[in-house]
């Protein structure tokens, strides 16, 4: 065999060497010499390969093994390999027509069984450069809490309140006047030949100059303080029907109330109201407990995980048929607690609702021309209750000589705790409700007057006088 064969590449890359197909026994007695001139035997091991020196192997032949003779090729029979081929091919012909029936005959029992099964979506392929992807045909989605959302939300309103604050001027001295807006819900719950009544909590509506109430189709108007509820957080607000634009009264509708006492744990629930101010909102979760009670609440409450933010106090809570269930109430403001909002039981309040809605609608009267009860006051909150064991409400310290208070011998000492059917809890609440009376009207005051065996209840008509 020639050296030239395992001499190295020694510069740059030559051309393929071009090698004549070697006689077979040639090779053998090449491979023979080779071996004994190495002292190897002709069946030991491979030789281990080291890092001294290169090695190129250049045998681009497979070589047949020297103890056994070559074998010559085998002349195929004429025609053997044509039938083995028309065979393979009728077999997965047969095996296609087979798969087809049985697949087909077992739709048809299957649609027989459940019914046909439609595809409702379709798919369309883009190509954005070399990369495709995959869009919808813009479908409707079917989902319960959107259909339930649909049918409930023209029964939701958002209310505005424009509330008057004093403050305090530090550099001036006196107080400084302002206007504090803030947002809450209200859900449509009657409408009889002149109003509109609307359900709300007690805080959204508590001290407002102004309220303004916007509707689904984005329409709003004034409203009017019916009737509150302090002890249960409630109120009924009354729109005139003759501010309401024919659009408007077309798009809202009177919600559907249900019965709470049915609500189970774990049901849905979904909350709907103008959360943080931004208009109309939906979120859902659950009914997480019933008969809830916290600080602050005489009443049970329904506890629930949908969303509960501020501005959706007074909103609507419905179940899975759209049924209010509750009158989203309150949330804890902690940052540890996460998914618990409240809502007061429709069942509960349906006597006090029925009661505010017959109340008459009042209208504020101009600063000038209002009466005052002619009392000093201070009010008797919880805790002062608790320490001193007396009720809550309006403590008379003082009447002033010539007012009607003192006309009407209002006993000093005794505690407010009425006006005219409405709850008086501070003084706050007592100047609130005056607004609504001119000077020369008569109201009715509930108090408290104490005596050797406790505190007992009197009612008192006092005739308001003129502010001096």
């Amino acid at each position: 065999m020639s050296e030239d064969r395992y001499q190295p590449y020694q510069y740059g890359m030559p051309e393929e060497p071009q090698f004549e197909e070697p006689d077979l026994t040639d090779v053998l007695e090449e491979q023979k010499i080779e071996e004994k001139d190495m002292n190897v035997e002709p069946e030991s091991k491979e030789e281990t390969k080291t890092n001294s020196e290169p090695r190129y192997d250049y045998n681009y032949s497979y070589s047949q093994p020297t103890n056994q003779p070559p074998q010559q090729p085998r002349n195929p029979k004429n025609g053997g390999g044509c039938l083995k081929v028309f065979g393979v091919i009728a077999f997965a012909i047969l095996f296609g027509v087979i798969a087809s029936m049985v697949f087909q005959g077992t739709n048809r029992i299957i649609n027989g069984l459940f019914g046909e099964v439609k595809q409702t979506t379709s798919e369309k392929k883009e190509e954005i450069g070399t990369t495709q992807i995959v869009t919808g045909n813009g479908a409707k989605v079917e989902s319960d809490i959107a259909d339930v959302a649909e049918r409930v939300m023209p029964s939701v309103v958002s209310i505005t309140n424009i509330s008057i604050q004093e403050v305090e001027n530090f550099f001036f001295g006196g107080t400084t006047q302002y206007e504090v807006p803030s947002s809450g819900s209200g859900i449509i719950v009657g409408q009889n030949e002149k109003e509109l009544l609307i359900a709300t909590n007690n805080h959204v509506v508590a001290g407002s100059e102004t309220l303004t109430v916007a509707f689904i189709d984005g329409n709003s108007a004034n409203a009017q303080i019916k009737g509150t509820d302090s002890d249960i957080d409630l109120a009924i607000i009354a729109i005139s029907l003759s501010e309401l634009k024919s659009e408007t009264l077309e798009k809202i509708k009177v919600a559907t109330l249900g019965d709470s006492n049915k609500m189970r744990v774990g049901e849905p629930a979904i909350a709907i109201g103008n959360a943080l101010g931004y208009g109309q909102s939906v979120t859902a979760g659950i009914a997480s407990a019933l008969n809830t009670t916290i600080e602050g609440y005489e009443g049970k409450l329904i506890q629930t995980d949908a969303a509960i933010n501020p501005g959706n106090s007074g909103g609507a809570l419905v179940n899975a048929n759209g049924e209010v269930i509750g009158i989203n109430t309150a949330k804890i403001k902690d940052e540890s607690v996460e998914g618990m909002g409240y809502a007061i039981p429709i069942s509960d309040v349906l006597d006090a609702l029925n009661e505010l809605m017959n109340k008459k609608t009042r209208t504020k009267v101009p600063e000038a021309q209002r009466g005052v009860l002619g009392i000093m006051g201070r009010t008797v909150d919880a805790q002062t209750s608790q320490y001193y064991n007396m009720p809550e409400g309006v403590y008379v310290s003082e009447v002033i000589e010539g007012g009607g208070a003192e006309k009407a011998k209002l006993p000093i000492y005794s505690v407010i705790t009425e006006i005219d059917g409405y709850d008086v809890d501070s003084m706050e609440d007592l100047q609130e409700e005056l607004q609504y009376y001119k000077a020369g009207e008569t109201v009715e005051l509930t108090i408290m007057v104490q005596g050797r065996e406790g505190y007992t209840a009197e009612k008192i008509k006092v005739t308001l006088s003129k502010a001096k």
